[in-house]
């Protein structure tokens, strides 16, 4: 028997998120605020969210929960929510999902909590779902999150060149990936 808390990593546990928890909400109602954050989490135009939006959200998306899994991240050492993580797919069949995180305060980004929380993520992926793979898409210009999906055992897989628009400028999506072997072999040694 494996003795090992699954959804905790060094820095970070997972939770499954509570739509009730308003804290929660308005702290996610206000990363929404913060327009670098937004844009480097998604190719839609940013938006602002209402902490009442933001449950919502989060309600439709657990009732969507079939096709993936989704928690948030809170720090081990004060519980503070720190931000979200999930893996997502249409065709689970051939043991592959995506993978999305955002970790929602500035001043917590470049501090290994991201790269702890996709750690779990993907012991929980390869170990009790029994994935094969794991994929991504980051911006270009987001070389933080591409060390850190590294570190975690991510590989460049390839480019989409000049995929979305960005003030006015186009940029590459970088594509990423990470198989179960590759996993097993990076945390065996």
């Amino acid at each position: 028997m494996m003795d090992i808390a699954l959804f905790h990593g060094e820095l970070v546990r997972l939770v499954a998120p509570d739509p009730d928890n308003e804290s929660d909400m308005e702290t996610q109602a206000r990363w929404g605020r913060d327009s670098e954050f937004q844009r480097l989490l998604d190719t839609d135009p940013a938006m602002l969210h209402t902490a009442k939006k933001m449950k919502k959200e989060l309600e439709e998306e657990l009732v969507k929960q079939g096709s993936g899994f989704f928690f948030f991240i809170r720090r081990l050492s004060d519980d503070q929510l720190l931000g979200f993580v999930g893996l997502h797919s249409n065709v689970f069949t051939h043991g592959n999902m995506w993978v999305g995180i955002g970790i929602g305060e500035r001043e917590n980004w470049g501090k290994g909590y991201g790269t702890d929380a996709m750690r779990v993520l993907l012991r929980y992926a390869f170990t009790e779902l029994n994935l094969h793979r794991v994929t991504l898409i980051v911006f270009e210009q987001n070389v933080r999150a591409i060390r850190s999906y590294e570190k975690a055992g991510f590989i460049v897989e390839g480019v989409t060149r000049k995929e979305y628009m960005r003030e006015g400028r186009r940029w590459d999506i970088v594509h990423m990936g990470v198989l179960r072997e590759d996993w097993l072999k990076q945390n065996q040694e």
